[in-house]
């Protein structure tokens, strides 16, 4: 069953479409500083490199703002300018041929401020992000709600929407980002509830790669799960290049995201009989370095209680017995393997998947189900080897 999605306008970053029934695109930022331009394309490449789809650049200072078009230039990935406080660096940003520009609601400034990057934007052909934050929400809105609660967060871009739409501007993109994910969830629905326009989301200043990937994958995948979002950047304390792929994996995870390999992989208990979790990292290592263009669901399994009907479910599984595997593809054993063979046979079964044959498989497999009346193949589960 697919996800339905939020039905939006569709914006242009560059080449890539936010919105509109786009693919969800991955975000992340740079932490080089802009104006050291050869550091930063270095890590705007790596970031590239590793599935990026857009970069973002802080521009704090005037040397920052200076760099800009030499950035665009050499970027390989549209790049945005994050501008806060300064009304008239997002004015040369847009001047140095930027793809987006992001505007701090709460430090953007006076009105005609704003007004004045909005048609200068609006001439350029370039999109807004307003970008709202818990840390940052503007001093009325503060003192009405008390605290960045969803109804402020919510307040805040609306407020500046109309504003936008007053001055004729609607190549817009949202995001409404609280380091709280309930908090994050309930002030996505409510915009998503009251305007078309495409959202970035994220959970701002998660934390670390542990502590952020949770909140992360929890405020982003729940939203996504919804149909809402368009683009996402997971906001982590530790290296960009971690931020996407571990947006990937959301993505992955609920099957929208670019062709991948899924690896599931059972958590283990006292019935594992063999080294499941050298297994478990060996393969998901080699998958991320190969970057297979294939959608595949490729189990790996521990024991004979679940093991063959999770590996059987998948497109492709192992069951471990003791000191051997089965090796399943498309719910039949194919061969059994030596636990030290399970690795390199795993990731030849990969290498030498054929997508077509894969598509007719699954028909005959829906022929069959249909066949036996309970919507469901019939498969055998096989004795696993013990010795």
């Amino acid at each position: 069953m697919e996800i339905s999605r939020r039905d939006t306008r569709a914006v242009h970053v560059g080449d890539v479409q936010i919105g509109g029934g786009a693919p969800i695109s991955v975000q992340s930022m740079t932490v080089s500083k802009t104006h050291e331009v050869d550091t930063c394309l270095d890590e705007i490449e790596r970031l590239a490199d590793a599935g990026a789809d857009i970069v973002r650049v802080a521009v704090p200072r005037p040397e920052d703002a200076d760099a800009l078009a030499d950035i665009v230039q050499g970027a390989p990935v549209p790049i945005v300018a994050d501008i806060h406080f300064n009304y008239q660096y997002a004015l040369q940003a847009i001047e140095a041929g930027i793809h987006k520009v992001r505007i701090n609601p709460g430090n953007i400034g006076k009105p005609e401020w704003e007004r004045e990057v909005l048609l200068a934007a609006k001439d350029a052909g370039i999109p807004i992000r307003i970008g709202v934050n818990s840390g940052s929400l503007e001093d009325d809105i503060m003192e009405k709600h008390g605290y960045p609660k969803p109804e402020a967060m919510f307040e805040s871009a609306m407020r500046h929407v109309e504003i936008c739409e007053k001055h004729g501007f609607e190549d817009v993109v949202i995001s409404v980002k609280h380091s709280d994910p309930y908090k994050m969830i309930q002030s996505y629905r409510l915009v998503a509830d009251e305007t078309d326009y495409p959202l970035h989301l994220g959970v701002t200043e998660s934390g670390s790669l542990k502590s952020g990937t949770v909140k992360s994958s929890i405020g982003i995948g729940a939203l996504l799960a919804d149909g809402i979002g368009d683009t996402i950047r997971v906001s982590l304390a530790a290296d960009p290049v971690e931020e996407v792929k571990l947006g990937h994996k959301i993505l992955k995870s609920l099957g929208i995201g670019r062709p991948g390999v899924n690896i599931i992989a059972c958590p283990t208990c006292g019935r594992l009989v063999g080294d499941l979790f050298t297994i478990v990292e060996e393969v998901e290592a080699a998958v991320a370095e190969r970057n297979f263009d294939k959608n595949l669901n490729v189990a790996l399994m521990g024991c004979a209680v679940n093991g063959p009907g999770e590996a059987s479910g998948a497109d492709l599984g192992v069951s471990l017995g003791r000191g051997r595997a089965h090796l399943f593809k498309h719910g039949e054993v194919v061969g059994t393997v030596d636990e030290d063979e399970i690795v390199d046979a795993v990731l030849q079964a990969i290498e030498e998947w054929d997508e077509e044959a894969d598509d007719a498989a699954d028909a005959a497999s829906d022929g069959a189900s249909e066949a036996t009346g309970d919507g469901s193949a019939n498969v055998k589960k096989p004795e696993l080897p013990t010795g």
